[in-house]
């Protein structure tokens, strides 16, 4: 990672105790990039289309930076508690979360069907990026997917509030 950043392997210590605190650091940074990329998400309830905010919102969060944490996660799962220390829940959870508020407040406004639930929507519309990010190359026939699934998923939704 020095190498890709152009700087000396010594630097790292200069600024991390150790490996595994460079490690949290990099996880902590990948999750807050995660948890940014769609916060203003729930502040679009009841402009533009469902279907077209989430893929915006998604589209917004960067694939190799959800790729890297996820994959980082994966492999080190002892980081979680030292993340957890300075985000609480971030990265996936978050998005998770923010998504869930969105769609939840899409629902208040009878844009969503009442029946549907917020928070089992927000797992499947994060799992659909999570599974773009992990699969496929970054670029048109990713957002192409990305957009389709949430066009699928909201299939349907009243594209207006009723009166």
């Amino acid at each position: 990672m020095t190498r890709e950043a152009g700087v000396a392997t010594g630097l790292l210590y200069t600024h991390f105790t150790d490996f595994d605190a460079f490690l949290t650091g990099y996880a902590v940074d990948r999750a807050f990039q995660l948890a940014g990329a769609v916060a203003g998400l729930p502040s679009r309830a009841g402009s533009g289309g469902v279907a077209g905010n989430l893929g915006d919102a998604l589209l917004t969060t960067p694939l190799a930076t959800l790729a890297a944490f996820t994959r980082l996660s994966a492999l080190r799962p002892d980081l979680a508690p030292g993340v957890e220390a300075v985000l609480g829940t971030g990265g996936l959870q978050a998005v998770e979360r923010t998504v869930a508020d969105y769609l939840a407040a899409e629902q208040h406004l009878g844009r969503i069907p009442a029946a549907a639930s917020p928070e089992a929507l927000a797992l499947v519309v994060v799992g659909v990026l999570h599974h773009v990010a992990l699969t496929a190359a970054p670029g048109p026939a990713s957002d192409t997917l990305i957009r389709s699934a949430m066009a699928t998923l909201t299939a349907g939704f009243p594209a207006v509030a009723p009166s």
